[in-house]
Order: structure tokens, then sequence, then C-alpha cells
């Protein structure tokens, strides 16, 4: 089962609270969303480790990088995986 959690944050601090969801593991999807509209969607693979992830999304993440320099604020929805 999955569940969503949503987190408005500073443009400032979007990529390292991705980093830091990413490295938590159990992240299925990532959305940015700016003003109610999705921004960037990161599919993650579920239970692929976070280094490998990691450096598979970094190209996602500098373009990330390069929107929270433009915006104040954004939200940040995540899909979790619930394990049973």
């Amino acid at each position: 089962m999955a569940t969503k959690e949503k987190f408005t944050i500073d443009g400032d601090k979007v990529v390292e609270k991705v980093k830091q969801l990413i490295h938590e593991g159990n992240i299925r999807r990532v959305r940015i969303i700016h003003e109610d509209r999705t921004v960037l969607e990161i599919p993650l693979s579920v239970g692929a480790p976070a280094a490998a992830v990691t450096i598979l999304v970094a190209p996602l993440l500098a373009a990330l990088g390069a929107f929270a320099a433009l915006v104040t604020e954004c939200t940040i929805e995540v899909e979790k995986i619930e394990e049973a």
C-alpha cells in the first residue's frame, strides 16, 4: 500500500530535502509542485540501493537545483511504500 506525504519547503532547500527522502529508501515517487502545477516528477525503483538511485537521478537533481533557484516556495509530494 502506498501513502502520500506533502512538504512545503523554501526553494533553496528543495534539493537537500529530495536527497534526504531518497536516502530513506522506501520512496516510489517524488513530485515537485509549484503553484498547483507539477514541475518535476521523479519515479524511483523500489528496492534499489539509495546510492545507486542518487547516481541515476543526479541529472534530475541538477535540473531541480536550477528550478529551485527561481522559486521561493514549492511543495514536495512523496509517495511512500508501506511494508507489510
